[in-house]
């Protein structure tokens, strides 16, 4: 490689902190705009006369149309960068949320969810890949320092619902598209420094450089990992949907709580998942993905177990303490799978992201189903055992760096 070449890698060697910074944001304003369907539940289960089972049935349609297209999408960047994808996917977002204020009927909430969804399934892989190409090699900061975007966005919509949509119904959500409006505007900005001929894609196609991660793994060993991964997968977000999508409905049934109070309980869990979600990406940079993977998973499992006996105040510490510590889990199981594959970030960020909502949206379908037949208490004390399969973590190889 010659000495320009030499120059533009060490470039792309340094981690891009105003992209990441803005990706964060962007990320914020995307789930803050997710964040909103399941905060207004009670408002239109009340106003639509709805079944549990029909609440669940809404977060499935949304976590389906969210998941379903997002490996599509991290194949075909892999292959071609699309840099201005993402303020068209945005702008799905957009339309959907002005659907969801004017929604005067069950089927049309179902299709502007369904927009909603849409939009995120094209933000999700290519952000993170940006994230990807902006980390400098940090890669577990940069994942979390774009997750926590996500989960600080999550965290806020329900507290936003709270002030803005409960007491004043459903068409207050109209105002949200204006978050929608101002990711678009950044969203461009960032597609104007991630356009095909970027430093990294210049690099790549020019000289050829290949980066390796680890050292070569047997094939099936590679894929072992990989299913392991899903199964973690699986057994977070069945469990964080137990509390994304019903926690404020437990507290409402358990303690008698109003509805705005739901909310704020909520926006406490949702504010630990966003600080557990910047503490898993850089200590895992520092102890190894899969101590972290490992910890966060399983370690969840006491307090998990203990919550369907406590009390109010125990049951919000108990959940902020399992926001925390489970939530540290994703960026590094996102990491550790970029780098079992380190020539298909894209694709792996669709397949991971794509399996965690549709995860996402199938629990909500289920566990809805359960609440109606058997309460919403017994939600809980079926879903405490799920942390518990973190245990096959043990099955997943130590990653041995080296230098390309």
């Amino acid at each position: 490689m010659d000495t320009d070449a030499s120059a533009t890698a060490k470039q792309v060697s340094a981690t891009i902190y105003p992209v990441l910074f803005a990706l964060s944001f962007s990320h914020l304003l995307n789930d803050t705009i997710q964040s909103l369907i399941p905060a207004i539940y009670p408002i239109v289960k009340d106003s639509f006369h709805l079944s549990f089972s029909q609440i669940g049935v809404i977060t499935l349609v949304f976590q389906l149309s969210s998941s379903l297209l997002q490996p599509l999408v991290g194949v075909l960047t892999d292959s071609r960068p699309y840099p201005y994808a993402l303020p068209v996917g945005m702008g799905f977002s957009l339309i959907g949320l002005i659907m969801l204020a004017m929604a005067t009927s069950y089927l049309w909430m179902l299709v502007a969810v369904a927009f909603v969804g849409a939009g995120s399934s094209v933000f999700h892989p290519e952000a993170s890949r940006m994230a990807y190409v902006a980390s400098g090699g940090r890669r577990g900061f940069a994942q979390s320092l774009f997750q926590v975007g996500g989960n600080a966005g999550s965290a806020i919509g329900p507290l936003l619902a709270a002030m803005l949509i409960a007491p004043f119904g459903q068409f207050n959500v109209i105002w949200f598209s204006f978050a929608a409006l101002t990711a678009i505007v950044i969203l461009y900005r960032i597609g104007k420094w991630y356009k095909p001929k970027s430093i990294r894609n210049y690099i790549l196609r020019k000289y050829k450089v290949k980066e390796v991660v680890h050292q070569s793994l047997p094939r099936k060993t590679v894929v072992v990992s990989i299913i392991v991964l899903l199964v973690l997968i699986f057994s977070k977000y069945f469990y964080l949907t137990s509390l994304t999508s019903y926690y404020t409905f437990y507290l409402i049934d358990k303690f008698g709580v109003s509805v705005q109070h739901s909310q704020l309980y909520l926006f406490v869990f949702l504010f630990a998942v966003a600080a557990g979600t910047m503490i898993g990406g850089p200590v895992g940079d520092r102890i190894g993905r899969k101590y972290v993977i490992w910890l966060s998973i399983l370690g969840a499992s006491p307090f998990t177990l203990a919550l369907p006996y406590a009390n109010l105040l125990w049951t919000v510490i108990l959940s902020f303490v399992i926001g925390v510590i489970i939530a540290s889990a994703f960026s590094a199981i996102l990491v550790y799978a970029q780098e079992l594959l380190p020539g298909n970030v894209g694709m792996v960020s669709g397949l991971f992201f794509g399996f965690a909502f549709g995860m996402g949206g199938i629990g909500s379908a289920v566990l809805g189903k359960l609440a109606d037949s058997q309460g919403i208490d017994y939600v809980y004390h079926v879903c405490a055992f799920l942390p518990l399969i973190g245990i096959v973590a043990a099955f997943l190889p130590n990653l041995r760096k080296r230098s390309a």
